[in-house]
C-alpha cells in the first residue's frame, strides 16, 4: 500500500472502468493505484499521461494532469529511441 504523499504518476491503462496509475517518486516506482476511470481528467485520459496525484487515507484524493510535462517525457523517449535505433544500425 502506498503511503498518504504527493507523488508523481503516470497513467499506465484503461481495464474496463478502471484506470491503473503508476506512482513514482525521484525516478522510482513505488507501485500503482487502481482508481475509476471518471476520476481522470478527460484530456489526460490516454497512456502515459502524466499527473500529480495526492493520495490520502490510501485514496486517490487529488489529481492534476500536466500536459506540457506529458509531451515533454513522451519527446525525451522518443530521442532516446531513435538515438539507440541509430546505433543499432551502425553495428551492422
Amino acid at each position: 500500500m502506498v503511503t498518504d504523499g504527493t507523488y508523481t504518476a503516470v497513467l499506465d491503462r484503461f481495464e474496463d472502468d478502471v484506470a491503473v496509475l503508476v506512482l513514482e517518486s525521484d525516478d522510482e516506482t513505488l507501485g500503482q493505484v487502481v482508481v475509476d476511470a471518471e476520476t481522470i481528467p478527460a484530456e489526460g485520459q490516454h497512456q502515459d499521461a502524466l499527473f500529480t496525484v495526492v493520495m490520502c487515507g490510501g485514496e486517490l484524493a487529488e489529481v492534476t494532469y500536466h500536459p506540457d510535462q506529458t509531451e515533454e517525457r513522451r519527446e525525451t523517449a522518443q530521442s532516446r529511441f531513435d538515438r539507440l535505433s541509430e546505433r543499432s544500425d551502425s553495428d551492422k
